[in-house]
């Protein structure tokens, strides 16, 4: 039996991007090739500092020539003021607006429903707005930004609304980050959190901010942590949690909902059998299908 389920995202807010010089003013910042993005694909990407470490993730879409950016609302005005920086003279407009919901829609047959294939990224129109398949991993349904007088469509096509903590044991069940929530600004690097395998990094695209250390990280293979969903066995954690194997620091809690979490581990407490705790509590592991280590 399909289950279509759709929660309001209201922990992410749009920014929209236009002018002539839009597309080439995110190429030289951002992680992932802005040439891919059409009224029929959306990427997911990153902006990093110039030593290569996160700042912010998004997704980008295209309405007309707008791009329209949904990111993190709780930081959107620090992506503003730093995407204002680079700006300088190029012809490029760039607006927080309040006139979107970002909405994600998840559950067997969400993305038959919405008639979108099972292709990251794949993308079309909806209701004034835009709706596309996960770019980051198909498994985790769909996106959809949409005007605010239009939510009511997505319940005439079939979505029942279901909670965020419904929508947030989907997304760390599959191992998929939430920007800063399991990301740690200015300290944390792409491939840790999965962005190769999960579509967020172009490595056959010319230079943007911070593309040396991650292409260096990814030729020398330099990763020695990663960003993957554990089972708490135990007690209640709380983000910021210490990790632990024979007394020894092995990793940190992130996102949390109930007994799922985000954690980051050290790949070489992964080779060994000895449990990983956090206090009393038990940590389990559970590195998803899509990974590569």
């Amino acid at each position: 039996m399909s289950e279509q389920l759709f929660t309001r995202l209201l922990d992410r807010s749009v920014l929209e991007i236009s002018g002539k010089d839009a597309r080439r003013f995110l190429q030289g910042l951002v992680s992932n090739d802005i040439e891919k993005v059409s009224e029929e694909r959306a990427i997911y990407g990153a902006f990093l500092t110039a030593q290569g470490k996160y700042l912010h993730d998004f997704f980008i879409t295209t309405i007309g020539s707008r791009l329209l950016l949904d990111c993190e609302a709780s930081r959107i005005e620090d992506l503003y003021r730093r995407l204002k920086i680079y700006k300088l003279r190029s012809n490029v407009e760039i607006i927080i607006t309040d006139a979107y919901q970002v909405l994600a829609l998840f559950g067997t047959g969400a993305l038959t429903s919405l008639e979108l294939p099972e292709k990251a990224g794949a993308a079309k129109f909806f209701e004034n707005g835009i709706v596309y398949t996960d770019p980051r991993l198909a498994l985790a349904g769909a996106r959809c930004i949409l005007p605010n007088e239009s939510i009511g469509k997505v319940i005439s096509a079939g979505f029942s609304e279901a909670s965020d903590d419904r929508y947030q044991r989907h997304r760390i069940s599959l191992g998929l980050p939430d920007s800063s929530r399991d990301m740690e600004v200015e300290k944390s690097i792409l491939l840790e959190g999965g962005f190769e395998e999960l579509n967020g990094v172009d490595f056959k695209k010319g230079c943007y901010m911070g593309q040396e250390l991650t292409a260096r990280t990814k030729f020398r293979g330099l990763i020695k942590k990663r960003l993957m969903p554990v089972n708490i066995q135990g007690a209640k954690l709380s983000p910021g949690t210490v990790i632990k194997q024979n007394g020894k620091t092995v990793g940190e809690l992130r996102s949390t909902s109930g007994d799922l979490g985000m954690a980051v581990i050290r790949l070489e407490a992964l080779e060994k059998s000895d449990v990983l705790t956090a206090g009393d509590t038990l940590v389990v592991p559970k590195k998803p299908k899509w990974v590569n280590f």
